[in-house]
Order: C-alpha cells, then structure tokens, then sequence
C-alpha cells in the first residue's frame, strides 16, 4: 500500500495535479525545497524533508535527502522482520513513492557561454541516489521519474491501493535508464572541458532519446526505431522539422542524412538528389531552378523515387519542377508559403525543414556498428582544394576544368567505394558507386554519362592502381582528372594521360566511404 510519498522535481509539469490527486486519497507527501514550497501555494498538504529527518538543508542545499531517515525509509525491505526492527528502533518511517526528477544539466549546458561551474552546480547528487535507491527496492517501492506515467501510476493507486509488481518494474527500468543518460552526459561534458583527456576514452558512454519507433528496418520483417542525439549542434535529419508527408522509414532516414551532409559541402545554390545513399545527381547554379535542372538531367530515372536535398530555401518554380517527378523526401533549409502549397499537393512525400545548411563547424565522430563493437573516428570533414594539389600531368587544367574537379571531388567523397564521378558544367553526368574495383566503377559512370561524358572531368576516392581506370575515362572523352595518387603504380596512369592530353591532379588525401 502507498501511505507515504517523497516528491522533489526540477520538471514541475503535472505535479500539482498528481500530489493533490495522492493527497486526496490520504497519502502523506513529503518534499524539498521548491517544489515543496510549490505544493503549499496550490493547498496541497505537505511536510518539509527537514521535519522528517531533524536536521536542516545544509551546504546551499547540497545536502538535504542524504540522511537514513530518508534512505532507510525508501531501501527497507517490507517483511523483513530484522528491518523492521531497525527501521522502529531508529523511528524510521516506510516511503512507499519517491517521485523525483533530476536538475536540469542537459538544459544547463544547452545554454550559450554556460560556465563549467554553473554546469557543476546543476548535478544532482541527492536526486539520483534516491532514484536509485528506489528503483533497487522495486519490489516494495513505486519510483516515478517522468511526468507522462502520472496519470497511469495515480490510477494504479485509486484502483489498488498500491501500483502493479509489472508497474513497478518498468518503472524501475526507467529510473535507471534516466540516471544513467544524466551520468553519461556529464561525462561527455566534463571531458570535453578537460584540455588532457584522451581523443578516445576508455569508456565510452553514448546517450540517444528515441525519436520513435519505424514501420520496420532496411526490409520489412526488420523491427526499427531511430534514436537522436541530446544536443545535436548541426543541422541535421534528427533535428529537423517534418512539415509534411508520411512517417519517415530506416531507409528514408539513412538517405536523407547522405542527402543533406553532401548538400552541406556547397556554398552556391545547390541541389543533391541520392538513390539508396550515394549521389545520383548533383547540380549547382545560379539559382535552385538551375541547380536542379542540372541535377535532374544528370540521372533521370535514378531521381524517381529518391531523395532531394538543397541549401537554400525551397521556392515556388524549383517546386514546380519538383512536383513534376515523384521522390520520397525533400530537405531544405525553409520553405516559402507558395513552394509549400504546391509540394503538400502530394499526400505522402515527406518535407524536411532542417535550419541553415552549412558545413559542420566542429568536429565529430562517425560509428559504425559491427557485431560485438563499435567503430569509432573523426568525421570525414577535411577537403583539400586544389590550390593545394599537384599537377603530376604535362598539361595544368583549364580553370574551368579546376572548377569541374572540385566540384567532383566533393561528391565522391560522398560516395560509397570504389567511387569515380564525371561531372562536366558543375553537374554531374556519371556516377559509378560501391563496386568491387574502380575499372568497374568508371566504367558505370562513363555508360551512364554517353555523350555528356565527352568534355568532362573524372574524380576518383582514392588512386589507380592500374591504369585501366584511365583509360576508360580517356575512352568515354574525359579531359582532366583528379585523384589522391600515392599508387606504385601512378607513372603509369600518368603516362595514359600525358598521351592523350588529359590533365591530371593529385590530392594526397583519399575519402574511402564504405
């Protein structure tokens, strides 16, 4: 039975309601500080933690629920007969519902120029220990960290007398999961401010919210959920706004994030479209109208069905355009009221609102998950621009072309490996992704662009280590190149491309992409 309730919460969201509905039904509530000064300005009968221990708050409040009269009241087992007699010996009374919910140190820290201090003030010390003593003692004791189980719990409460033994467990389950995301987030933070930890720690201790649960995976018999980050910095799928359309898929999700981080390398208006996470168009302009043209020409049937990203804010006639075709999402930094009208037309295509897209400002860390572990790096934001290359050619690239190369180079490192991109006007014309040997990618590319591959460019991930690559893109009308090089074998990709005129650059920095 529930005769005796400690309440002390930072979110104060619901908790008139619910302790007025717990005194109502003759539970004794005991609480801290401001929420217990909240309760007595609503009416709700409450006796200060101070009276239940005998001693007062001390030390700016630091210290105020640490006590055994607090403690043994929460951990005691009930039916213990040894307990029980420690419990009346020491005039220890049961606290049969500890509701408690933790200071706000992910808020603290969100804010703008917070100091290390100000954060170190807002870690709760007592909150947690009576969370988890509480939720230890789950057997005998109700622990409430969230205000969406109020309802549920005080209805328990009035049916019963007490909550259900199944109630109490998923509670308990999320009182640990609450104070083991606070804890790993003040982690993470204390170790960025410590100018010595290590890059990698040893442990690491990640924390995600589910955003919600999917339809299902990559294919259907896949159970799915996507998960987001606490405080996300960047603009991102997981923070972006839906604005329309049907719920987001695994693979929706995947796709869209390959879609918007390569849309993020660009500073003109720019468009991407991707097909099943690699780019199948790309096109930059003097406005999105053009940009996409360009990237819809460049794969026309890939396009159908696949996702759309740009950089600036979707306007009416790109929309226009847009609407012609069907594809699964668009993201954009906004969209005007016009473009909005004329994209919802379509019930079920998805409209991401993400903020202002630019390159990620700090650094990250991309993971893999692998059976049994994880893979753990720095993000893959580094480009080299060509005034840092080396022309290893006889012939220096025309500007124009120099243009066409970064412009390439920036997809590719967008594409899966082996990835060799063509692109010809600040547009792509070819693509070859993911295949087992770069011949075969530059092959794709070459019988995807015909005979817009005739005055193009070829980007390639990483270098030839034969030259059949060269030659196949000599072949297709390719008139410059830019690779990483580093190959044993570079002289002879070099050689191709000194007899038939084509300009060749190399970076020294590959973007494998698996």
């Amino acid at each position: 039975m529930v005769k005796r309730a400690l309440i002390s919460v930072s979110d104060k969201n619901g908790i008139i309601g619910f302790a007025r509905g717990l005194s109502d039904l003759g539970i004794e509530i005991i609480s801290t500080g401001g929420t217990a000064a909240l309760l007595k300005k609503e009416g709700v009968p409450v006796k200060l933690v101070s009276e239940v221990t005998g001693f007062p708050e001390i030390l700016d409040g630091r210290v105020k629920t640490l006590q055994p009269a607090i403690h043994g009241g929460i951990l005691a087992v009930r039916g213990n007969a040894e307990h029980a007699e420690m419990m009346a010996e020491h005039g220890i009374k049961p606290i049969d519902l500890v509701v408690v919910n933790l200071y706000p140190f992910k808020e603290t820290i969100s804010k703008k120029d917070v100091t290390i201090n100000e954060a170190i003030e807002n870690i709760d010390i007592g909150g947690p220990t009576m969370v988890r003593a509480a939720a230890k003692n789950h057997h005998d004791v109700t622990v409430v960290v969230n205000p969406k189980r109020y309802n549920e719990v005080l209805a328990e409460i009035k049916e019963e007398g007490n909550t259900k033994g199944a109630t109490r467990l998923r509670l308990a389950v999320d009182a640990f999961e609450h104070t083991g995301q606070y804890d790993a987030l003040i982690g993470q933070y204390l170790n960025k401010a410590d100018e010595k930890a290590p890059k990698f720690p040893e442990t690491l201790n990640l924390t995600f919210e589910k955003g919600e649960e999917l339809n299902y995976g990559e294919n259907p018999h896949q159970k799915a959920a996507f998960y987001r980050e606490l405080l996300p910095k960047f603009p991102s799928v997981s923070s972006a706004s839906q604005l329309h359309g049907k719920k987001m898929s695994f693979n929706n999700v995947n796709d869209a994030n390959a879609a918007l981080e390569l849309v993020k390398e660009f500073e003109a208006p720019a468009v991407v479209a991707v097909k099943h996470a690699n780019p199948c168009g790309v096109g930059v302009g003097a406005d999105l109208k053009e940009a996409y043209q360009k990237a819809y020409e460049s794969d026309p049937i890939s396009i159908f069905g696949g996702i759309i990203a740009v950089n600036r804010t979707m306007e009416e006639d790109t929309a226009r355009a847009i609407h012609e075709i069907f594809v699964e999402i668009i993201l954009a930094p906004g969209f005007t009221p016009k473009a909005l009208k004329v994209l919802s037309q379509k019930k079920n295509i998805r409209l991401l609102e993400v903020g202002p897209v630019k390159p990620s400002s700090e650094g990250f860390w991309d993971m893999k998950k692998v059976n049994g572990g994880l893979l753990v790096q720095d993000a893959d934001t580094a480009l080299i621009t060509p005034e840092a290359w080396e022309t290893v050619s006889k012939r220096e690239p025309t500007e124009k072309e120099k243009q066409d190369l970064l412009f390439g180079w920036k997809i590719v490192k967008h594409t899966k490996s082996n990835a060799i991109v063509l692109v010809n006007n600040t547009a792509t014309v070819g693509v070859g992704a993911g295949q087992m040997n770069r011949v075969g990618s530059a092959q794709i590319a070459a019988a995807q662009a015909k005979e817009k591959a005739k005055g193009s460019v070829m980007a390639s991930d990483a270098f030839f280590p034969f030259p059949d690559a060269v030659e196949t893109a000599v072949q297709a009308g390719v008139t410059a190149i830019v690779h990483p090089g580093g190959s044993v074998r570079d002289e002879d990709s070099i050689a191709v491309a000194d007899k038939h005129d084509v300009a060749m650059m190399t970076t020294g920095m590959r973007h494998f992409r698996h």
